[in-house]
């Protein structure tokens, strides 16, 4: 009788459930987790083929003589090597037959598309007022 008991009063109070959180929350934290994986190195990406843009890709950054040089490498091993400018388009190409597309996200990202690979990286971004 006592087993009984116990499965009939969890029984109710699993029913209820958990409170589902906001929506303001959700997206915070969504916000909080793609700040701290671009933090390690990963970016959503859409690699030729992709239909939607996943947190697969990694971005590594060096310090040149040149100025601030990335690689963005693919899940497959393929990369593309970028040079940032200082001129306000982004970043080109830094190796390759073929340019580098640029196109604002928003103020904090960036779309590069590059031989049918696309990347979004993080970038200060100043839109016109």
């Amino acid at each position: 009788m006592r087993s009984f008991l116990l499965i009939a009063t969890l029984t109710p109070l699993a029913a209820c459930g958990s409170p589902q959180p906001k929506a303001t929350t959700l997206t915070k934290v969504e916000a909080g987790q793609g700040r701290a994986a671009d933090d390690a190195g990963q970016i959503l990406c859409a690699p030729q083929g992709a239909t939607s843009f996943e947190r697969v890709c990694t971005l590594d950054r060096v310090v040149t003589p040149a100025g601030l040089m990335l690689t963005v490498s693919k899940p497959d091993g393929g990369f593309h090597r970028l040079a940032v400018t200082r001129d306000g388009r982004g970043v080109i190409a830094a190796d390759g037959a073929e340019a580098a597309l640029v196109s604002v996200v928003d103020n904090a990202t960036i779309e590069v598309a590059i031989g049918g690979d696309r990347y979004r990286l993080p970038a200060t971004v100043k839109l016109p007022r």
